[in-house]
């Protein structure tokens, strides 16, 4: 009789290992109101684990943070899970059909690494209030523009209190450099409801993203301020203190990285692609330089950056005359 328990004991607990991949998390767990409107909870942020969704974090019985799903099954999980609506903050395009496969619905409202303007503030906070919950708010990673984004949705929403806006981010491990996105999580109050109310329900499925002439000046802009940083000895300018070295690096990198993802990049010719690669490479070897040199409090900056910031120059000054200057097109 003891042996035959144990056998059943045994059993029982396998079976419970073997379902508990689908058991690490239930949005159930929440009554079912709060997880279809914005009442206020004061429960701290927690990561969550998944099999397919990258960096989970829940903010709100609503709302959950993290990366892109990882193909269709991290569609399939996001719908076992209960969730109705993903929102991507991300500046790549939402693969609308395969949400729509798992009856999910797809809104895209991104924004960039360098803040959150109030506009974007506005709508994603309407967003959390009108569209179906559970929401998964995602970029690519999921550690810096959908934590940013979420959590300062649901303040402005009246979905979790202001001193909780930064705990996200913590929680997401939001890079420190990400001044933008803190400052954003820092600075937003709650709205109003009746001026969300006024806010268009403008969630469209795919937006339209600015063309790559629009996002070549943004990064042209960010480069030239970079090199205000070199003309200044890799310090704030003493007429632009609010440019800071690491963190302009950091957003010419992201910078790089987003244009590199487009898929209007990825059908171009191949020098084009490797003029930004190589870029890519370079900016992200300047922000690790400075942020060295800043730790070992060195005199003179390393020759590293100057070298790194040239040959950036000379990519951009080469695609230019081959595709822009020439009227050519990639």
């Amino acid at each position: 009789m003891k042996f035959t328990r144990f056998l059943i004991l045994g059993y029982v607990v396998c079976s419970l290992a073997l379902v508990q991949p689908t058991m690490r998390f239930a949005l159930a767990d929440d009554d079912q109101s709060v997880r279809e409107s914005p009442q206020l909870v004061r429960s701290k942020p927690v990561r969550l684990e998944t099999g397919f969704l990258p960096n989970a974090v829940r903010i709100h019985p609503k709302v959950v943070s993290g990366g892109a799903p990882e193909g269709d099954a991290g569609f399939a999980e996001l719908a076992r899970l209960g969730f109705k609506t993903i929102v991507s903050v991300d500046g790549a395009k939402p693969d609308v059909d395969m949400a729509g496969a798992h009856g999910l619905r797809y809104v895209h409202l991104p924004h960039g690494y360098d803040g959150i303007s109030q506009a974007r503030v506005e709508t994603l906070a309407k967003a959390m209030i009108e569209l179906d919950g559970p929401i998964y708010v995602h970029c690519h990673h999921g550690k810096h523009r959908s934590p940013a984004a979420a959590g300062v949705a649901c303040v402005a929403a009246g979905m979790i209190p202001p001193d909780m806006g930064v705990e996200v981010l913590k929680v997401a491990g939001t890079g420190l450099g990400y001044k933008g996105l803190f400052r954003a999580a820092n600075q937003v109050r709650p709205i109003d409801p009746e001026v969300l109310k006024s806010v268009p329900a403008d969630f469209p499925e795919v937006a339209e993203i600015p063309p790559m002439a629009h996002a070549m000046v943004r990064l042209e802009q960010c480069q030239h301020q970079l090199q205000l940083v070199a003309d200044a000895g890799w310090t704030s300018p003493t007429n632009h203190p609010d440019i800071e070295p690491e963190h302009q690096a950091l957003l010419l990198r992201e910078h790089f990285t987003e244009l590199l993802r487009t898929e209007e990049v990825r059908h171009q010719k191949s020098d084009f692609r490797k003029w930004l690669a190589d870029s890519e490479q370079d900016a992200k070897q300047i922000e690790s330089t400075l942020k060295k040199w800043k730790q070992a409090a060195g005199d003179s900056p390393p020759q590293a950056l100057a070298e790194s910031l040239r040959r950036i120059s000379s990519n951009c000054k080469a695609c230019h005359v081959k595709y822009r200057d020439n009227a050519g097109s990639p």
